[in-house]
């Protein structure tokens, strides 16, 4: 079986590649960063620090700045504890639809393409 791949939190692209929203040829505007679980249709919310579905209404999934999102994703593991060390998340565009009053991913990730080990490991079980 193959070692899962190491991970430094504190590395600047930890949680992807810097990005600027205004540079972005998104299909539609984004109003900030979002911090995705990838492979689900959570975002990390800012008031209670876990993850939630862009449906809940409680979700205060946008955070004004790409660092804002970074420091929110490892403060987010350094609670979890060493076992979260590679949760899979990305930092990723993201818009509130005030019609449907809730959060949208623009390029969020639904279906990862990860490798056996790490699909084993992250993806949900089965009913």
């Amino acid at each position: 079986m193959q070692a899962p791949p190491s991970f430094d939190p504190d590395d600047p692209r930890a949680f992807g590649d810097p990005f600027r929203l205004e540079d972005l040829p998104l299909p539609r505007p984004a109003h900030g960063y979002g911090v995705q679980y990838l492979g689900r249709d959570q975002l990390l919310d800012q008031a209670s620090l876990g993850f939630l579905p862009i449906r809940d209404g409680r979700l205060q999934g946008l955070f004004p700045s790409f660092a804002a999102a970074r420091e929110a994703a490892r403060a987010w593991l350094a609670a979890q504890g060493p076992e979260a060390a590679q949760a899979p998340l990305a930092i990723v565009p993201v818009a509130f639809d005030p019609v449907s009053a809730r959060h949208v991913l623009i390029y969020g990730v639904l279906q990862p393409q990860l490798q056996p080990f790490e699909e084993a490991a992250y993806l949900p079980e089965s009913p």
